[in-house]
C-alpha cells in the first residue's frame, strides 16, 4: 500500500520545475539595468575628471606664454591633448580662455582663467531613460608671473 501513496516531498520537488527560469525570466532586465547604469555612472565620471584635467592644462599652458594670441592658441592645444590622452571623446569641445589679465601693467597680479566644456555621448548604452548626452564643464584659474614681460 506504501507503493501507491506518493511521498509528500516527491510532490514539493514537482510543483517547483521551472521556478528557477522564471526567477531569471524577471531579475535578468533588472540586472541589465543596473550593469548599464554602473557603465553610464563610470563613462561621466571619467569624463568629468578628464575635462578637470583638460582645464588644468589649458590654464597652466596659457599662462606660460606671453601674450593673449598666444595664450588662446595654446590654451586649446592643451585642451585638445590632455582630452586625447585621456581617451575621452567629446560630441563637442568649447574652450573659453579669459585673457584680459594680459592687459594689466608688469608687477600686477594677473591670472588666465580657462573654462572647458564637453558634451560626452551615451546614446551608444541604450538604456531606456537615459539621456543622449550629458554636458561637463570644468574651471581652472593659473596665474600669470607678475614680474614677466607681456604684450
Amino acid at each position: 500500500m506504501t507503493g501507491l501513496r506518493k511521498s509528500p516531498r516527491r510532490l514539493r520537488i514537482g510543483s517547483e520545475r521551472g521556478s528557477a527560469s522564471v526567477e531569471v525570466a524577471v531579475i535578468a532586465p533588472a540586472l541589465i539595468a543596473l550593469l548599464g547604469l554602473m557603465i553610464a555612472f563610470g563613462r561621466v565620471t571619467d569624463a568629468d575628471a578628464a575635462v578637470d584635467a583638460a582645464a588644468h592644462a589649458a590654464a597652466r599652458a596659457a599662462s606660460l606664454e606671453r601674450d593673449a594670441t598666444g595664450a588662446q592658441a595654446r590654451a586649446r592645444a592643451a585642451a585638445e591633448d590632455s582630452l586625447h590622452g585621456d581617451g575621452v571623446t567629446c560630441q563637442s569641445t568649447d574652450v573659453v580662455v579669459d585673457t584680459s589679465s594680459y592687459m594689466l601693467d608688469v608687477g600686477q597680479a594677473a591670472t588666465v582663467t580657462a573654462t572647458i566644456s564637453c558634451t560626452a555621448r551615451l546614446s551608444d548604452i541604450a538604456l531606456p531613460g537615459l539621456p543622449g548626452a550629458k554636458t561637463l564643464t570644468a574651471t581652472f584659474t593659473s596665474p600669470i608671473d607678475t614680474y614677466r614681460g607681456r604684450q
